[in-house]
């Protein structure tokens, strides 16, 4: 699983954090005054995967906004795990 401990609010107040768990990758970034998280199946890198195969979700640009980013990250892995499965192949 992502474990929160490994990404950095500061990181993602001056670049976008990217990383990638079994197959599905995705993409923290400061937006506005928040924060944008972004999961799409691999292999490809962010501007190379079409826009229909990301999903999005906005949290609050703060360590609690984090944790929750964290949550749903592992929450998605887990409900759609055979989309993740299938771009490792």
């Amino acid at each position: 699983m992502i474990d929160a401990a490994t990404i950095s609010i500061q990181y993602i107040k001056k670049d976008d954090f990217t990383g990638s768990f079994k197959g599905m990758r995705y993409r923290l970034a400061k937006v506005g005054d928040g924060m944008e998280v972004v999961i799409w199946p691999g292999p490809y890198n962010f501007i190379k995967t079409p826009e229909a195969k990301k999903q999005r979700k906005g949290f609050a640009l703060s360590i609690e906004g984090k944790e929750e980013a964290v949550k749903w990250l592992n929450e998605q892995y887990e409900l759609q795990k055979t989309l993740w499965d299938s771009a490792l192949n």
